[in-house]
């Protein structure tokens, strides 16, 4: 109250000194409500920062498509989209260059002995980011989703040889969680949606004997591997934002995946005070049984493609926060170890990392131009 009162004073001679422009009266109580407004502001925002980590934790009640708005935790069966006719692509090595993505991003790897159930990626600050575009690569045929505002949120697993794999050595399973500003109708069109949606990409990699193998029941055939195929589906769709949602909201959209072995996995979209989820069986991948790292970031729209930011200033600081029945903090690994698993890019150079222990363990780096 003090220091109210020495305010109130102040202010008296900086209205004597304007003309009365402002009664002496009415200072103290403007200041007052303006304060009450940033406390109620930010009590607000960590509501809706609790709000938002309990829908990534929450199971969906079954498998499908599923929403939630704040402050309400019960998910509520929506209509599917589409089964997406999106195709990430896989790695392919080259020299070492200037972006992140295509197997070379930063990866949180779990304590030695223990498995990921949930991996949760965000981005706690993004500053001078005012536009994006997909742009193809040539060494995956310029393919991909291309134009400006086509991005994808990618959480990946790892690969790893698991029951699913139905004991064939080369075969690898892979998993990944999307959120994609576009994609196309089917794999017969090339007609987009327009909508933003969030999906699970589920790969078995180099499955079966030999070129000629059948995928099993869930997947299709994505084109021969040796001495196997790889078989890929998508679960389907909801639709976070009817249209592309804009880079410049990139703070605003977090993105987990979860494997539980023997039930359901799930892709988690929060954007804003709105929670989106789809649903498969884990049983599709079994990749519950051998999820050791997580990659997250915003990389190209499918086919290998570039997430180009904006020529100068862009900063994007990255969190990838771990359930995996420890307290201990994960480990960065480095973009030089090659471990990251999609053959997604975008133009930024990681800069640092560091990792957190607690009950979410974390990591987070930053990512420039």
């Amino acid at each position: 109250m003090k220091s109210i009162m020495n305010l109130a004073t102040r202010s008296i001679v900086y209205v004597s000194l304007t003309a009365g422009l402002l009664s002496v009266a009415g200072l103290p109580s403007v200041l007052m409500a303006q304060s009450g407004d940033v406390a109620s502001d930010a009590v607000e925002s960590q509501a809706h920062a609790a709000w938002r980590e309990t829908m990534h934790n929450t199971a969906a009640p079954e498998n499908g498509c599923f929403h939630a708005s704040y402050p309400s935790t019960q998910w509520e069966a929506v209509e599917c989209a589409d089964r997406p006719a999106y195709r990430s692509a896989l790695p392919q090595l080259r020299g070492r260059e200037q972006t992140l993505g295509n197997g070379s991003d930063y990866v949180a790897q779990a304590l030695s002995g223990h498995t990921i159930s949930l991996a949760a990626g965000s981005f706690p600050t993004v500053s001078g980011v005012t536009s994006e575009k997909s742009v193809g690569v040539a060494a995956f045929g310029d393919g991909g989703i291309l134009g400006s505002n086509e991005y994808t949120l990618q959480v990946n697993t790892n690969f790893a040889n698991t029951a699913a794999c139905d004991g064939y050595t080369n075969c690898l399973a892979w998993q990944q969680y999307v959120i994609s500003t576009n994609t196309p109708v089917s794999l017969t069109s090339s007609s987009l949606t327009g909508k933003t949606e969030v999906f699970i990409e589920y790969w078995l990699i180099d499955y079966g004997s030999s070129t000629n193998a059948s995928c099993p029941s869930g997947f299709i055939n994505g084109g021969a591997d040796d001495p196997g195929v790889d078989c890929v589906q998508n679960t389907p769709a909801v639709v976070v934002y009817n249209g592309q949602l804009p880079i410049t909201d990139l703070a605003s959209l977090a993105l987990s995946g979860s494997a539980v072995a023997s039930g359901t996995d799930k892709a988690v979209a929060t954007y804003g005070t709105e929670a989106y989820t789809a649903t498969v069986a884990d049983s599709y991948t079994d990749i519950s049984s051998g999820w050791t790292q997580a990659e997250f970031n915003v990389l190209g729209n499918a086919g290998g493609s570039e997430a180009k930011f904006n020529s100068s200033g862009v900063s994007i600081t990255a969190k990838i926060a771990l359930t995996d029945g420890s307290t201990t903090a994960p480990t960065c690994v480095s973009p030089s170890s090659v471990e990251g698993t999609t053959g997604e890019t975008n133009n930024l150079t990681g800069k640092s990392c560091t990792s957190t222990s607690g009950s979410a363990p974390y990591i987070e780096f930053v990512e420039s131009d």
